[in-house]
């Protein structure tokens, strides 16, 4: 039995969900360890070009470590260049009394930790929890098993995040939303639950399609929410005045964002609006550490990471879109919108 999708928990799971989310923290602040990285940058403040070329990693992930160790208050970027805090010189470098490098050394050879400093250097995702022999991310999620079970995850979580989202939503003059990537369309449901003069569309890939539709019925919300099926990186159903990213961007590295606002620019009418709905490193990438620590999880087992508000600005406004304010809802969790222009 599925219950109200207006109604709220009445108190607050951020540190349940906390352990789930920042899980991968641990491991990368161990994998630098391993690799003395902080005794290296206290001795050499760098650009992360400057990082990238003396250790061999790539753009991507050591943004995702760079954003984490700022997010903890153990480097400062001055001016493009990151420089060791005080705090690291005292307990994470080689020749203090207090260094804790000894504390970490027993850790190194941790699966995941390992699996970073291969991330790091080639960019490349590791398989999903771990598992090197699994399929790639996103080829999994094609495979029924896999793709009933992490849409099973995802709608769990949804069920809070989707409501915590539609209140705060301003959907007045609008009439249809395309969810896109929708997983089990909790979103949708939610959402037109919320404002009761919409209509959603749920779109997303076979399998998950078919785990969507029949999650839709069950909830007693097909009248208003349908689903579509498709690719969305080759077009989006036309039709619909706004387009919902939730969970989905932070999936991808930028040429593929930069592809999916593109194509959703293109469906979209003049004055449509955009919601990203996700978890947003701040303007300046020092923060949140819970959103820090949890872009270690997606840099980890995607080709994503969680973005930063400016990012998106950016990346919006180069898409066709007018981008608006930043606005929290909940564990973590936020959204901001965009006009098409």
């Amino acid at each position: 039995m599925f219950h109200d999708l207006t109604s709220a928990p009445a108190t607050d799971p951020t540190s349940i969900y906390r352990y789930r989310d920042c899980l991968y923290g641990a491991d990368m602040v161990t994998a630098a360890l391993s690799v003395d990285f902080f005794t290296w940058l206290s001795a050499n403040p760098s650009s992360l070009a400057g990082v990238c070329e003396h250790f061999g990693f790539t753009e991507r992930p050591a943004d995702t470590m760079m954003t984490l160790f700022a997010a903890n208050g153990w480097v400062e970027n001055v001016g493009g260049v990151f420089q060791a805090t005080e705090v690291t010189g005292e307990f994470l470098c080689a020749g203090p009394v207090w260094d804790v490098r000894p504390y970490f050394a027993s850790l190194h050879d941790r699966p995941i930790a390992r699996d970073f400093l291969e991330v790091l250097r080639t960019d490349k995702p590791a398989g999903w929890s771990g598992d090197k022999a699994a399929f790639d991310w996103h080829k999994a999620m094609e495979q029924e098993d896999f793709a009933r079970k992490f849409t099973a995850a995802m709608d769990c979580r949804g069920v809070l995040l989707s409501q915590a989202l539609a209140k705060k939503l301003d959907l007045t003059g609008r009439s249809c939303l395309l969810d896109i990537g929708a997983g089990s369309g909790v979103y949708g449901c939610a959402i037109t639950a919320q404002h009761a003069h919409m209509k959603a569309i749920a779109f997303d890939q076979a399998p998950v399609d078919r785990i969507a539709g029949k999650l839709i019925e069950e909830r007693g919300c097909a009248e208003r929410v349908s689903v579509a099926t498709g690719n969305m990186f080759d077009g989006m159903p036309a039709g619909c005045d706004v387009h919902l990213f939730s969970n989905v961007l932070h999936d991808w590295g930028v040429a593929e964002v930069k592809k999916l606002l593109a194509v959703s620019h293109a469906a979209l009418p003049a004055g449509g609006l955009l919601i990203i709905h996700d978890a947003f490193i701040n303007a300046d990438k020092t923060g949140p550490l819970h959103v820090a620590e949890y872009s270690c999880l997606l840099m980890h087992s995607t080709q994503g990471k969680c973005y930063s508000t400016s990012e998106y600005a950016a990346l919006l406004d180069e898409a066709g879109f007018t981008p608006g304010e930043y606005h929290d809802t909940a564990v973590a969790r936020g959204f901001m919108t965009a006009i098409r222009r």
